[in-house]
């Protein structure tokens, strides 16, 4: 049981609050005005004592930087090191300096609210939920380990991200920009293949079946920090993707004189580095195609990824094998992503109502004159009852 003792102050009476914790330490607060008010809170505390549901106020008391020390390390342990290097940059430049002294128990939904508006001024959307989801990850743990009752920021508005629009070439462009480009091979890979820049430049010479024109994609090279590191691919999953026959001698060029374990595209040892996106061999190839046509669009080297897939479908292939190659989690996803590349579906289901209307035999008020509107006759009706 718990009791409770009022004190004089300058401001008149107070009451102060003293229970045992349930490690049979002594706890107390002080500072409430009323008895009631001293009476009602150490009712709920021997309510969630009993419960086993006790926060300490004093285990809020953990700062955000020590919270955040132990969340990296947990993070760094399930992440590959392209997801997690933009989460400490995001820690060290945005989360950290505003939130890193503060304890668990002070930080306040509308603090909080304050900064997301004005970051939201100066940063994109991105890096704006992600501040965010840091801090509140942070908080989701205080409340797992019972150092807080509840997260007091969630819930705020944050954002959207607009989404970025994709450029799709077609099969003439794609073949002039392999022409005008340093690497031929590579911009005719990505375009018919679909695979990710770190994906393809991972490749290896036993990953490749000429005999069935098939890659095996089991590696990703990625850019961190100036590193190539190189990993399992996005989604974790190998898949098997196919090459069309028009790029086989390249393929076997690429091959020749390589050993098992060395790199498909470059000298076999180095991984390609993305070109830079200003003056790397990519833009300037991108330069001389805009030069020779007109209506040649700005690229990226992911955008051949994008139009492989427009290509695909355009071809007739279906959504699922879309996805296979590609590498996405669902045919959801697929459907999601470049749910613009399916809007002749849509002409075609008006089309098709239109012929299933045509031959079910309805017979149409243009071709009943005389019955007015009252004439159209739904099908299976009887044509005597028209007009009725």
């Amino acid at each position: 049981m718990g009791s409770i003792h009022s004190y004089s102050t300058k401001d008149g009476k107070r009451y102060l609050v003293r229970y045992l914790k349930p490690d049979r330490s002594q706890a107390g607060k002080r500072g409430f005005r009323t008895k009631r008010d001293a009476e009602a809170y150490l009712a709920s505390v021997e309510v969630a004592i009993g419960k086993n549901q006790y926060i300490d106020p004093g285990d809020g008391h953990v700062t955000i930087s020590a919270l955040g020390a132990v969340w990296l390390q947990d993070q760094a342990a399930v992440l590959k090191p392209s997801s997690m290097h933009p989460i400490e940059s995001c820690w060290r430049v945005h989360v950290e300096p505003r939130w890193g002294s503060l304890r668990a128990s002070d930080i306040r939904y509308s603090d909080v609210r304050s900064w997301v508006t004005e970051l939201s001024a100066r940063r994109g959307a991105t890096t704006v939920i992600r501040a965010y989801g840091i801090v509140a990850a942070l908080l989701d743990v205080a409340v797992r380990d019972r150092r807080l009752s509840e997260n007091p920021i969630r819930g705020i508005r944050l954002p959207r991200k607009q989404p970025k629009r994709r450029v799709y070439l077609s099969h003439r462009q794609v073949e002039l920009l392999a022409s005008e480009s340093q690497h031929p091979e590579l911009v005719l890979f990505l375009a018919y293949t679909g695979l990710r820049w770190g994906e393809a430049t991972g490749l290896r010479v036993r990953d490749i079946d000429p005999q069935r024109r098939r890659v095996y994609v089991q590696e990703n090279a990625v850019m961190v920090n100036g590193a190539i590191r190189t990993g399992t691919p996005k989604t974790h999953a190998t898949r098997s993707v196919p090459y069309p026959d028009f790029i086989e001698g390249l393929i076997r060029i690429a091959l020749r004189g390589k050993a098992p374990d060395q790199l498909l595209f470059g000298n076999g040892v180095d991984h390609l580095r993305q070109p830079n996106s200003q003056d790397g061999w990519f833009a300037a190839a991108v330069r001389r195609s805009q030069q020779r046509d007109l209506d040649f669009p700005r690229i990226t080297p992911h955008d051949l990824r994008h139009t492989a897939a427009s290509l695909a479908i355009s071809a007739g292939a279906n959504v699922k094998a879309v996805q296979r190659m590609l590498g996405h989690a669902s045919a959801a996803m697929t459907l999601d992503t470049y749910a613009d590349l399916f809007d002749d579906d849509l002409d075609y289901v008006a089309a098709a109502l239109s012929r299933a209307r045509n031959s079910d035999r309805i017979i149409t008020v243009a071709e009943t004159p005389s019955t007015g509107p009252a004439g159209y006759r739904s099908p299976g009706s009887t044509p005597g009852m028209l007009g009725r």
